[in-house]
């Protein structure tokens, strides 16, 4: 059986990490607050072709950087469910017990060493 209270606390500080960084390029959807989207920085007056090229581009690597802190912001919380749940640190496709050094590699790993890909 693990104790999950360490890992509880790592999966705590990392998901407060991110979603200080998330709100660093985006904000939580309204419409949906599961959900987070790129933010793109305010444009002046007049519609400059220049600005509005830099717009975009910081736009679009503001969604790249979303999607990956989104990614691993899901897989934080679903851990953080699954230490609610009574699951923690059971591979989600062989349920044999997570490798104690893959859950201190990674505290939001579902499956074992074994079954990396298969997520």
């Amino acid at each position: 059986m693990i104790d999950t209270q360490a890992y509880k606390d790592r999966l705590i500080s990392e998901k407060a990490t991110l979603e200080a960084e998330l709100a660093t390029v985006g904000r939580r959807n309204p419409s949906n607050p599961n959900d987070w989207e790129a933010i793109a920085p305010e444009g002046g007056e007049q519609a400059d072709p220049n600005d509005t090229a830099e717009i975009l581009e910081v736009y679009g690597e503001n969604a790249a950087i979303l999607n990956d802190l989104e990614i691993r912001y899901n897989q934080v919380k679903d851990a953080l469910s699954r230490i609610e749940a009574g699951t923690y640190g059971t591979c989600s496709v062989s349920g044999e017990e997570i490798e104690e050094e893959r859950l201190n590699a990674d505290p939001a790993a579902a499956t074992c060493i074994a079954h990396i890909e298969s997520k």
